[in-house]
């Protein structure tokens, strides 16, 4: 069984017992969370496509940790200019374990 889940505008394939990394969401560590944006349910063949969202679908998980991204390097240059400017940026994700996929 899988799901297609809509989170904070991204999807995700998720199945039962799976850690995701989804964008920083509010909550605390343990804290449970739902998502009701379910676009498509896979229940062993029987599929349920929705249009948008699948009418009763819910994915339950539970927040494990607040971590953040590696690191990506921006750097910006013009050639002969002497001009050169180093910067970087880290991601914050949010930690989630897939517990339950309800589709009716």
């Amino acid at each position: 069984m899988y799901a297609i889940v809509d989170i904070a505008g991204k999807q995700f394939k998720v199945t039962p017992d799976q850690d995701i990394f989804v964008p920083l969401m509010k909550g605390e560590s343990g804290a449970s969370v739902t998502f009701d944006q379910v676009l498509l349910v896979d229940n062993d063949g029987k599929v349920k496509v929705g249009a948008p969202q699948v009418k009763g679908a819910k994915v339950s998980g539970k927040i494990l940790e607040h971590v953040k991204g590696d690191k990506v390097l921006v750097f910006k240059k013009k050639r002969r200019k002497g001009y050169k400017k180093m910067n970087g940026h880290r991601q914050d994700f949010t930690k989630v374990k897939i517990e339950k996929i309800t589709g009716k």
